[in-house]
C-alpha cells in the first residue's frame, strides 16, 4: 500500500493517498554518495545537496517539476540531515511498507536513533503514534518544525536524550520498534561523546548498541515486530565489521525471533567509477544495498489476529504481479 515511483510510473497510496516521487540529482548528489552509502571514506555532500524528490532536501528536481510535488511542498526542504550535515536522508517508502506490513493499525512505533523527521512523519501522516530518540536540540527542533507543518493534527514524539537511558525516558508500550542505527563511525551524525558514531572502537560502540536493543525489546508488546535497516561497514584497514550479524545477535539475546530479511537496494550512481580503481588494485567490491532485518517476539500463530491479513490483491492491483 505503500506509492513510490517504479520503473518511470507515479504510484500512489491507496489508503492514505500518499506519493513519492524521486527526484533526479547531479553527480555530486547521487543517493550512494552518502557517507552511509560508502564503503569507506568520509565524502560529505555539498551544502543543500541532500537531493531532490518528495521528501529529501534539495532543490526542485526534473521529477518534482514534472509531478508538481517537491521538497518545499512536503516542508522537508530543510532537514537537519540532509542539507546541514550531509548524512542519509531515511526511504519514506520503506518506511511506510515497514508500518503497514509490521505494526497493527493505529499502532505505537518507537524509534531509539531517530535522526531526521522521516520515520516520525510517515508515522503519524499514516494514523500511526511515533516516538523517537535524539540526542541532538537542534535535530529535535528541527523534526519537530516540520511535524507542525505536515501533520499538525497527529504529532510525532521526539525526545531528548541518550537510548543508552531508554528506561527513564519512556515507559510506554510499543507495537513495533523501526529504526536505523548509525553504522559505528560511518556517519558522525554530532560531537557528543554520548554519540554512539563518536564511541571510538568497535567493541564499545557494540556494546552500547545491545543495551539499546535489550531495553527497546523490553518495551515491545508480545505478538509484535521489530525491524532495524543496518549495513555492514569496513573498518580503516578495508575489513567489513559484520554489523548485520551483530544485530541479529543483539536481537535474538534480547528475547526475540529472526523472523525476516529482505534488502534494500540503494542507487548505484557514480559506484562503478568509484570502485574501479579499488577493485583493480585490491579487489575490494562495491557496495549499494542495505539489510533490513526483521525479529518477532511472541507466539507466530497470533500474527494473523493481532495484526490481520496483508491484502496481497491491492500489492498485486499497485505493482503487477511479480514472474
Amino acid at each position: 500500500k505503500a506509492g513510490l515511483l517504479i520503473d518511470g510510473d507515479r504510484r500512489q497510496s491507496r489508503q492514505k493517498n500518499l506519493t513519492w516521487v524521486k527526484g533526479e540529482r547531479g553527480p555530486n548528489q547521487l543517493d550512494d554518495t552518502s557517507p552511509k552509502n560508502l564503503a569507506g571514506g568520509r565524502k560529505r555532500l555539498a551544502p543543500g545537496g541532500g537531493g531532490g524528490g518528495a521528501w529529501l532536501g534539495g532543490p526542485v528536481t526534473a521529477s518534482s517539476e514534472k509531478f508538481g510535488v517537491s521538497a518545499k511542498d512536503f516542508g522537508t526542504e530543510g532537514n537537519i540531515a540532509g542539507e546541514q550535515t550531509g548524512t542519509s536522508i531515511f526511504d519514506p517508502v520503506l518506511t511506510e511498507l515497514i508500518y503497514s506490513w509490521f505494526c497493527p493499525n493505529g499502532g505505537t512505533i518507537l524509534d531509539p536513533f531517530a535522526g531526521g523527521s522521516v520515520r516520525g512523519i510517515v508515522a503519524a501522516y499514516t494514523g500511526y503514534k511515533y516516538t523517537g530518540i535524539d540526542l541532538r536540540p537542534e535535530q529535535i527542533a528541527a523534526n519537530e518544525e516540520q511535524a507542525q507543518r505536515i501533520v499538525p493534527q497527529n504529532l510525532p514524539r521526539w525526545i531528548l536524550g541518550d537510548s543508552r537511558n531508554l528506561k527513564d525516558l519512556t515507559s510506554e508500550a510499543c507495537d513495533l520498534i523501526f529504526s536505523c542505527p548509525p553504522y559505528f563511525d560511518l556517519e558522525v551524525y554530532s560531537d557528543d561523546k554520548q554519540d554512539l558514531s563518536n564511541a571510538g572502537d568497535y567493541g564499545t560502540f557494540l556494546e552500547a548498541y545491545r543495551a539499546i536493543v535489550a531495553q527497546c525489546v523490553f518495551l515491545l508488546k508480545p505478538n509484535r515486530f521489530a525491524c532495524f535497516c543496518v549495513g555492514n561497514m569496513r573498518d580503516k584497514q578495508g575489513f567489513y565489521h559484520d554489523f548485520a550479524g551483530d544485530t541479529v545477535q543483539a536481537f535474538c539475546d534480547a528475547g526475540m525471533q529472526y523472523y525476516n530479511e529482505a534488502v534494500l537496494v540503494t542507487a548505484v550512481g557514480s559506484l562503478p567509477i568509484r570502485i574501479g580503481a579499488q577493485f583493480g588494485k585490491y579487489r575490494k567490491l562495491g557496495k549499494t544495498h542495505q539489510n533490513v532485518l526483521c525479529f518477532f517476539k511472541g507466539d507466530v500463530k497470533m500474527i494473523p489476529e493481532e495484526l490481520g491479513e496483508v491484502e496481497v490483491a491491492d500489492l498485486v492491483s499497485a505493482y503487477g504481479e511479480v514472474a
